[in-house]
């Protein structure tokens, strides 16, 4: 059973291949349950060699692997699943390319998208959101709020992530709704340490604040 409570996303904006394993690694140390490597704007190269440093820290650790998109960048480096969006790869190819035992996630953005999903047999889990505003990716889906993310959980047959601007003062009220997991990028990358913010994230997550 997957541990989706702490769903550590690298942002490509502060992280690079001088850099990237110590970072997960602080992120890991602080509570990160699952990390995924996201990146839009490198070259292939790049995301090889970054996603292959991010493999060996999440490996040494015992930590689910996730690659954003790139299902053959998620092969290359024998990530342990890829998450997919709704316009990317179809489920039904990437599981017949990877395998019975590779994790597979997909991306939905409202309530329709959830109950199709829930329908896929070959879907391991879905992120949904953005809850909150975001800038991590340029042209973001509409919010849904944390009263649709509340549906979401309800309706839905698989592990709920919830994602999309989550930080430590608006957690409270996503952690609300139960998801599976929140999932986080600038939270736990923009400023400061990596071990500190995910920290701060883990605790609010056990109540212990």
């Amino acid at each position: 059973m997957i541990d989706f409570s702490l769903y550590v996303i690298t942002d490509e904006r502060y992280l690079n291949v001088f850099n990237i394993y110590e970072a997960v690694e602080r992120a890991i140390f602080g509570g990160a349950t699952v990390i995924q490597y996201r990146a839009k704007r490198k070259t292939a190269k790049e995301m090889f060699e970054e996603a292959s440093l991010v493999r060996e820290a999440t490996k040494h650790h015992d930590i689910p692997f996730i690659v954003n998109d790139r299902l053959d960048l998620a092969l290359a480096v024998e990530a342990d699943g890829v998450h997919l969006g709704q316009e990317d790869l179809p489920i039904d190819a990437a599981r017949r390319i990877a395998g019975n035992h590779f994790i597979i996630g997909l991306s939905t953005h409202n309530l329709n998208e959830v109950e199709e999903a829930s329908k896929e047999k070959f879907v391991d889990y879905i992120g949904f959101g953005p809850i909150f505003p975001t800038t991590t990716k340029e042209n973001p889906a509409p919010t849904t709020g944390t009263k649709l993310l509340c549906e979401a959980v309800k309706i839905s047959s698989l592990p709920v992530v919830a994602i999309g601007g989550i930080n430590e003062s608006n957690v409270d009220e996503v952690l609300k709704c139960k998801p599976a997991g929140i999932a986080v990028v600038r939270a736990a990358f923009e400023s400061g340490d990596p071990y500190e913010n995910v920290k701060k994230l883990r605790e609010k997550i056990e109540g212990k604040i």
